[in-house]
């Protein structure tokens, strides 16, 4: 699973959603213009994603899942939510199964949400406590993993 790094399987699940939506079209419960609502979340996701990779290269630490944290990062987004990176990709998934409005479409966000929630958070967290121990135990003491 070290292979399928989470931008990937992000991608993977769009292409799920948009998949299943030309596969079963008859499953479709949004249309046009409520389906466009879809393109907000997109885009509010992706700006998410955005800025907290700006806010990694500004503070010189690795956003690679599976690679080591050089800094703890509490500002910003991080205030509020532990993995909000992960977030925002959940954010612009439901976006893109809004935009499709295909009910067999959930299925996606559904996968991402939950190898994102039982596999790389939960690595990345005991990552995070091997290097920051304390001071990170006491952040996720603080602050959700979601919201």
């Amino acid at each position: 699973m070290k292979k399928v790094i989470p931008p990937v399987l992000f991608i993977l699940c769009v292409l799920l959603i948009v998949g299943l939506n030309f596969l079963l079209p008859e499953q479709t419960i949004l249309k046009p213009p409520f389906s466009y609502v879809g393109i907000i979340l997109i885009i509010a996701g992706l700006a998410i994603m955005s800025q907290i990779k700006k806010l990694f290269d500004k503070v010189n630490t690795e956003i690679h899942t599976f690679k080591k944290p050089r800094q703890l990062v509490k500002k910003g987004l991080f205030k509020f939510s532990r993995n909000p990176i992960y977030l925002g990709f959940t954010i612009s998934l439901i976006g893109v199964w809004v935009l499709t409005g295909n009910l067999i479409g959930l299925i996606g966000i559904l996968i991402f949400f939950l190898i994102s929630n039982f596999w790389y958070i939960p690595y990345e967290e005991r990552s995070m406590e091997k290097e920051f121990g304390y001071e990170y135990k006491l952040y996720k003491s603080k602050v959700r993993r979601w919201i």
